[in-house]
């Protein structure tokens, strides 16, 4: 799978915007604020439909206009596929893959991406909520009705929730939706430990060579593994909390509640590990679930390196840039070429932005 072309009219400040990825490697670089990040942002919407830095979509639309556009084509299996989006301030949506209108789920299987800025290097140290969203994202990539499930867990949980606010709960009601929380909840916990296992294995390997004798695990905060034991033991805890969901008027347990463990050699990563520690960690991840995608899926998603560089030292960027292999195409942004050996460059496509306009670059 290659992206060929991307074109944005009107995304944040890219009013008119076309880019060719002739080579498998691409550089664009530009002073902060220009547009460099709006560019990944779109390309990882193409295969998620979300946006990693805003949950509202009029956000992407510029200034003064409308609504956006997002065109985009790829060669899969040697077939050309044309990908299109729109989205106005209506909050009207429009999929098309070869100018056809499609479902959401149609169109995210075309496209698989893994994203790598500096927000994911805050992994560890963020909010349980943004352990979740990266393990449901990469999830989804993999096994396409995973979305469907959290969907339907979503729905149950608010309608949960909006019982728990009543004056007077009905609690055969609460019964059965906790039922139905336990049955959909079982399978969201069931692949993402299944999942969490699989890319534990990936990780450590290349975790051990940048931290060369550290170790690392990964440990998700429900204790059971097997569908029939998980559904047991949410029974029983939404059974021992009752009370407290009843006085807190909100459901309390649920994959929506659960959180990952890191480890580093038996000691708890997010208390205690340095930030050099942690982003080994992250950085190995990040290239686990490439790896993954590309296992289970049978192709190479496409690698997106927003500004992540700068952030990292000598040993971590060299292991980064190395570890890509050359089927990977890989998307990077920067503020400029230093950080990269002459020996990397000769073999990248390299643009310039400025204030959301692109040109080649000169070294290019």
């Amino acid at each position: 799978m290659k992206l060929v072309s991307l074109e944005l009219k009107n995304y944040r400040n890219c009013e008119d915007v076309c880019l060719d990825f002739s080579k498998q490697k691409t550089l664009i670089i530009g002073k902060n604020a220009q547009g460099k990040t709006n560019i990944l942002e779109s390309i990882y919407l193409l295969s998620d439909l979300k946006s990693p830095r805003t949950s509202t979509m009029t956000d992407l639309i510029k200034f003064g206009q409308d609504k956006f556009e997002i065109n985009a084509n790829i060669v899969k299996n040697n077939t050309d596929i044309e990908f299109d989006i729109s989205y106005n301030l209506d909050k009207k949506r429009e999929l098309k893959v070869n100018k056809v209108k499609c479902t959401p789920k149609d169109f995210k299987s075309g496209i698989k991406t893994v994203l790598f800025s500096t927000k994911d290097l805050l992994l560890l140290r963020g909010a349980p909520q943004d352990r979740r969203d990266w393990l449901d994202r990469a999830i989804s990539q993999i096994y396409p009705a995973y979305d469907e499930r959290l969907t339907k867990y979503e729905k149950i949980r608010v309608q949960k929730n909006n019982l728990l606010k009543d004056a007077y709960i009905d609690e055969a009601l609460l019964d059965v939706y906790n039922e139905q929380l336990v049955i959909t909840g079982a399978n969201i916990i069931f692949l993402r430990k299944k999942f969490l296992k699989e890319i534990e294995h990936l990780a450590k390997e290349k975790h051990r060579v940048i931290s060369n004798t550290e170790d690392f695990s990964l440990n998700y905060t429900c204790p059971e593994d097997e569908i029939d034991n998980i559904c047991e033991y949410l029974k029983e805890e939404l059974k021992n909390r009752r009370s407290e969901e009843f006085g807190r008027r909100q459901s309390c347990v649920g994959p929506h509640r659960d959180d990952i463990e890191f480890k580093i050699n038996g000691i708890d990563a997010v208390k205690f590990a340095s930030q050099g520690q942690q982003r080994t960690l992250v950085l190995a991840l990040k290239l686990g679930e490439l790896e993954i995608i590309k296992e289970k899926t049978g192709y190479s998603p496409i690698l997106l390196l927003d500004d992540v560089l700068a952030e990292l030292d000598e040993t971590r960027q060299n292991y980064l840039l190395k570890s890509i292999e050359d089927g990977t195409q890989t998307i990077i942004t920067s503020v400029d070429t230093i950080l990269f050996e002459d020996e990397f460059l000769k073999d990248v496509e390299i643009y310039s932005i400025e204030n959301g306009k692109i040109s080649f670059n000169p070294l290019s």
